[in-house]
């Protein structure tokens, strides 16, 4: 991110690498640190290109902060006033101008990761759950979360059947999908809550509340949530998480995984991974909008492989012990079939899902989408949700 800072209107709110600025008068420093990963650039942003940055038919434009400095003119990538890569933050006169650039929200989150995870201990404490039989439940994104629990349920199912358990422990980033309130209402027995909130509609339900995110994910294409809960959920299980943002923190430095203009693509796994198979589907097609397909390792041997050939774009998780033999078996019926296969390591589900996350993104970018909006922003598909709670 090309990022501006400016003198704020409150002297006291400005930041200490600042300080030296405050007597002389209107100036602006701009961190140029991040050439190195944009490239050449190129152009000039000034008050007379504002409206060029700022249009909003191209982006959402708001004013978001107040400042004394003006921007005279600002270099940033010729891409990035395409819109095609990082924000950009134009401060002129007394505003400042946020532009949404696509993916910017979701690359975020995805970073964010494993600040995020390091604060996941101290938000479980010493809670673990109680003796007994425990059911997880969830909607979407959150119910692969409750997968990686144990036993779960989605939580149309548990309301169709409410389960005969000892406690129902319930994932949902703002404590408001109504499919969860209504798993909650219909079983008769302890809840707990793991959530990104303290306040909604499921916190007041529930007998114990565990935020487990600093704050709520941005992007609606959930990266940062989603491994927020599932290590909370290994922690109240009693499993030592503290390995865990030195993990992702090695994954966000590895190369991603193979981009390809692949119009269907398939992820396998089974055991441990099975959540994670189905949770990096999802980010393909919300993210990318692409035709992909979840298989269970030994499903994709029996039957399934009639509807793959060489169009269909494969990663198959490695898994472990009797799965990961059975892992190369796919890998060989794959090769059979002419069908581009990649094996991908798997060590843990917090840890697994963030290649794909990195998939989905690059995936996003290269194909112009934008993975924040998971099409909300689009009329039909805007339609489409609006037409049921």
């Amino acid at each position: 991110m090309l990022h501006v800072e400016a003198l704020r209107a409150d002297p006291g709110d400005a930041r200490p690498d600042l300080e030296r600025l405050r007597e002389e008068g209107r100036r602006s420093e701009v961190d140029r640190d991040v050439r190195k990963d944009q490239g050449e650039l190129v152009g000039e942003v000034g008050a007379e290109h504002l409206h060029q940055v700022a249009d909003p038919r191209r982006f959402e434009v708001c004013e978001v902060d107040r400042v004394v400095d003006v921007v005279r003119g600002v270099n940033v990538p010729k891409l990035d006033l395409a819109g095609q890569r990082e924000a950009i933050a134009v401060h002129h006169r007394h505003g400042t101008f946020a532009v949404h650039v696509p993916g910017g929200l979701t690359r975020k989150a995805i970073f964010a990761q494993p600040e995020w995870l390091r604060g996941v201990p101290e938000c479980v404490g010493e809670r673990r759950l109680p003796a007994g039989r425990v059911v997880h439940t969830g909607c979407g994104t959150s119910f692969h979360a409750a997968q990686t629990g144990g036993e779960a349920m989605q939580a149309l199912e548990a309301v169709l059947t409410p389960p005969d358990a000892n406690v129902l422990v319930v994932i949902s980033h703002e404590g408001g999908t109504a499919l969860a309130v209504e798993a909650v209402r219909a079983f008769d027995g302890p809840t707990w809550l793991v959530t990104g909130k303290d306040e909604s509609p499921l916190a007041e339900l529930a007998d114990e509340v565990l935020v487990v995110t600093p704050e709520i994910e941005e992007s609606y294409c959930h990266t940062a949530s989603y491994t927020a809960a599932v290590a909370a959920l290994a922690a109240l299980r009693g499993e030592d998480i503290s390995g865990l943002p030195a993990a992702v923190e090695r994954v966000l430095a590895e190369d991603p995984l193979p981009v390809s203009d692949h119009e269907r693509m398939a992820v396998v796994g089974a055991g441990r991974d099975w959540p994670t198979v189905q949770e990096a589907v999802l980010k393909l097609r919300e993210g990318v909008h692409l035709a992909a397909e979840a298989h269970h390792t030994e499903q994709i041997l029996h039957g399934h492989l009639a509807a793959i050939d060489e169009t269909v774009r494969v990663f198959v998780l490695e898994g472990e012990g009797r799965a990961a033999e059975r892992a190369v078996d796919v890998l060989r019926a794959l090769g059979e079939i002419g069908a581009e296969t990649t094996l991908v390591p798997s060590e843990h589900p917090v840890v697994d899902i963030v290649r794909f996350q990195l998939l989905t993104l690059a995936l996003a970018e290269s194909r112009g989408i934008d993975p924040d909006k998971i099409r909300w922003d689009e009329p039909r598909w805007d339609a489409a949700r609006q037409s049921y709670s």
